[in-house]
């Protein structure tokens, strides 16, 4: 299926391939009429009179490759795929060269389905178009096909090359968590089928439970997978987790303790010990946290949700000028981090700066408000990392 908008965006590219005036072999009053109203009705997006138009010129003289060429731009801006074929075909017979021709044919044969005869003019049209516009439009157009060949491994790299080359463009990223979101379903589907009784399909089991909210159901999963292979990566972390994810009683929250030191003790996991110091941050007992936020970011000086632990811990403690940096490496690896703003603004009030108190309260608010604008959609079916920093419940 085509995305929307791209008839346009095709229109505008191609038409300037096809748009000089058409040269008959008697250059007759007819064909200059025709050809006049038809451009006429394109320009003003009369495409039904533009395609009488021009199959009207092209009946005067069939041998003129530039009026089958924009014959087939016009059905296919049309939706017309199949007619657009066989005069894309005529115009590349009687001129191969012709400008952009290749690219709109390869466009109609995926948008039919033939994705065997699409792709040469696609990968060509994605490799060497200089038109920023031409080769994203073709880029999309080989995903589609390369994903009804059934090749992912090429889907996959031609999403990541249009990613990375349109990263904020959103038909890619949708694009991009479709696939992506159909390549997990399969291999979780395939799992549960080579091994249902696996301790990978009941941390995947779990995961899913946890993303969706229900805790209850992911710590059931998580706990046998724990019986069934106690030191599998991970799986203790993501009991923890959950179980401070739950409206955690002072019991979830010493047995998430637990967990945490646990997996710390198996895999000396960054993120395990980044969850130790945040409870003991939250109970209040500084040097403990300070302790194991310092070991968070031995190995990972970019941890920034451990840089602002450490940094709060610190501002705590009455160190305002230790925290200072702690804060500020947390928004060199993190700058949208509005948490890591507020309490540099904390930092900055303590010691008296009250020009950078200001600019960071700013910039939090703003990140606030763009945060909240996001949240509803984004909050939905994420499994979290670890736990997040937030404001302290009398600064929200």
């Amino acid at each position: 299926m085509r995305a929307l908008g791209s008839i346009g965006i095709a229109a505008l590219l191609l038409c300037r391939s096809f748009a000089a005036a058409p040269q008959t072999a008697a250059n007759s009053q007819d064909a200059r009429k025709y050809f006049q109203e038809g451009e006429k009705a394109i320009s003003e997006n009369r495409l039904d009179d533009a395609s009488r138009a021009y199959e009207k010129l092209a009946q005067i003289d069939s041998g003129v490759p530039e009026v089958h060429a924009k014959l087939g731009l016009i059905y296919y801006m049309q939706n017309r795929f199949a007619d657009a074929v066989p005069q894309l075909r005529t115009a590349l017979q009687l001129n191969p060269t012709l400008p952009d021709a290749g690219t709109l044919l390869a466009i109609c044969y995926a948008e039919l389905g033939r994705y065997n005869e699409a792709l040469p003019g696609l990968e060509k049209a994605f490799r060497h178009s200089p038109d920023p516009k031409l080769r994203r439009l073709t880029g999309l157009q080989l995903i589609r096909s390369y994903n009804g060949l059934g090749q992912r491994d090429k889907a996959v790299q031609t999403t990541l090359a249009l990613s990375h080359a349109y990263p904020d463009d959103p038909e890619i990223l949708y694009d991009m968590a479709h696939l992506f979101g159909d390549i997990s379903y399969s291999a979780m589907k395939r799992l549960s089928s080579v091994a249902p009784d696996s301790v990978w399909v009941l941390e995947a089991s779990g995961e899913k439970y946890e993303a969706a909210g229900a805790y209850d159901l992911a710590i059931q999963q998580y706990r046998k997978a724990i019986r069934l292979d106690p030191v599998h990566p991970d799986i203790h972390f993501r009991l923890g987790h959950a179980l401070l994810a739950k409206a955690a009683s002072p019991e979830d929250r010493a047995e998430a303790l637990h967990e945490f030191q646990t997996e710390y003790k198996l895999s000396g996991a960054n993120t395990a010990a980044y969850e130790i110091g945040e409870i003991y941050r939250k109970a209040g007992q500084g040097e403990k946290a300070l302790e194991y936020f310092g070991l968070a970011i031995k190995n990972q000086p970019g941890f920034d949700e451990a840089q602002i632990g450490l940094g709060r811990v610190l501002l705590q403690l009455s160190q305002p000028s230790k925290a200072l940096p702690h804060l500020q490496q947390a928004l060199r690896s993190n700058p949208d981090n509005e948490i890591a703003h507020y309490q540099l603004a904390r930092v900055y009030a303590a010691l008296g700066n009250t020009a950078a108190q200001k600019r960071e309260v700013d910039q939090f608010q703003k990140l606030r408000e763009q945060k909240q604008t996001q949240q509803t959609f984004l909050s939905h079916g994420l499994l979290g990392d670890v736990t997040q920093q937030t404001l302290d419940s009398d600064a929200q």
